[in-house]
């Protein structure tokens, strides 16, 4: 990874993308039609320019070309996130990731090849959701339509066992794939590590086979 990033589309989720990777040191260039939101990220990205990015010429004049990763987060005009997609795409733009606004938005961003497709209000209502849900999960990750990751708190019925001991992979077709601990996460932890009481499981699987964990974790 060069470190370099473009991010096309400057509104709450473009923008969040633009701060994130501007405070841990990497070098964007921030784009938008609009100049009031430009005019927000010029001390903040290497780069913010006013631009149409349904035009070729003017993402060739960028250089858009050479950036590795690019992010368009438009929202609101699906044409023109479709149109700027299709364009990266021929330019040879390496990775492209881009915010579909729903289920057809996506089915098209995916036939003119489009990297990586978020649905970032979406997802966090998912998220929302099987938080308010379940009292043990603690995050959730969609990892598509079948897989997800999640993180549970160790309960009474997981702690001051070991991993031989839960044998979740057997009983629940699950993985724990990490363990945080205080400070530290223990990645791919022994069969012998015991669980502790303020331990978080990072365990990854089949939806189906995590609702079976959820459901036996909350009944008493």
């Amino acid at each position: 990874m060069t470190g370099e990033f473009a991010v096309i589309g400057l509104g709450r989720f473009g923008g969040s993308i633009v701060r994130e990777l501007s405070s841990n040191g990497y070098d964007v260039l921030a784009i938008d039609s609009d100049e009031e939101r430009v005019n927000e990220f010029m001390g903040l990205a290497t780069h913010a320019v006013i631009a149409d990015t349904t035009d070729e010429n003017v993402l060739k004049s960028l250089g858009i070309r050479n950036f590795e990763h690019v992010i368009v987060a438009i929202g609101e005009n699906i044409q023109a996130s479709i149109l700027t997609t299709l364009i990266l795409k021929e330019l040879g733009v390496q990775i492209i990731t881009v915010k579909a606004t729903n289920d057809y938005h996506e089915k098209v961003l995916r036939r003119i090849g489009a990297d990586n497709i978020v649905h970032p209000e979406r997802d966090m209502g998912v998220r929302i959701a099987n938080g308010l849900m379940s009292q043990s999960i603690l995050d959730y990750l969609e990892l598509s339509n079948e897989h997800s990751i999640v993180e549970i708190k160790a309960s009474d019925k997981l702690s001051n066992k070991s991993l031989i001991d839960l044998d979740l992979r057997a009983k629940y077709g699950v993985n724990i794939v990490a363990i945080r601990r205080d400070d530290d996460v223990l990645i791919s932890p022994q069969a012998d590590e015991m669980i502790l009481s303020e331990d978080i499981l990072i365990i990854i699987g089949k939806d189906t086979d995590l609702d079976r964990l959820e459901r036996t974790l909350r009944s008493k």
